[in-house]
């Protein structure tokens, strides 16, 4: 007993803490690959670059799709909670907190272009799996979106769902085409162009 228990904790930290950190490891190892040389990426690369050895990526995960989704999923929360910090904690009017939250959004593109190509472009037309998160992600970002430029409307958001499913799509466009050109524009541009196609959830919010 005092061997395993010895086993299970090392220098005080536990084989699962060990195995999260592992995995944590992986999953920005993986981030940073797919988003600077794309996906799929082979097991060895992100392995190397996350400083572990094979048979630990099959620790945490089946495949390279299920570390795709947990990279994803990762950056989607870093995202999305860091917008939603935005909207909350805006006290202008909705026109105000909907151009914040926009140059938030394109902010963390532009900051983090690996985080960005993953999030905005690799994610796409991978699987089914893949495009079930995805279109969640969608989701999310389209209910914030419409919390942001119509905050009175939340009891009406079902009826609204073409419109954020719109709204979204037009902000992932404008992203891709802002990243695949380098970022040529300034992240001001980029949010007034994407808060003239958001304001359509204002008036359908009413």
């Amino acid at each position: 007993m005092a061997t395993t228990a010895r086993a299970r904790h090392y220098a005080g930290v536990s084989a699962e803490e060990r195995q999260r950190e592992r995995r944590d490891r992986l999953i920005e190892a993986a981030i940073a690959l797919y988003g600077s040389q794309g996906y799929p990426t082979t097991v060895k690369a992100v392995c190397e670059t996350a400083g572990l050895t094979e048979r630990y990526f099959y620790e945490s995960f089946a495949n390279s799709e299920a570390l795709l989704i947990a990279a994803f999923d990762a950056v989607s929360h870093r995202v999305i909670d860091h917008l939603d910090t935005i909207r909350r904690e805006h006290d202008g009017t909705a026109e105000e907190r909907g151009r914040a939250v926009l140059r938030g959004y394109y902010q963390i593109l532009k900051d983090d272009p690996s985080g960005a190509r993953l999030f905005v472009i690799e994610i796409a037309r991978v699987g089914p799996a893949v495009d079930e998160v995805w279109a969640e992600l969608l989701r999310a970002f389209g209910e914030l979106l419409s919390r942001t430029f119509a905050p009175d409307a939340d009891a009406r958001l079902k009826g609204t769902a073409l419109t954020r499913a719109g709204a979204v799509g037009a902000m992932v466009q404008i992203a891709k085409s802002w990243i695949r050109s380098g970022y040529a524009d300034s992240v001001d541009t980029v949010a007034a162009s994407a808060q003239r196609l958001c304001r359509v959830l204002a008036e359908d919010g009413r």
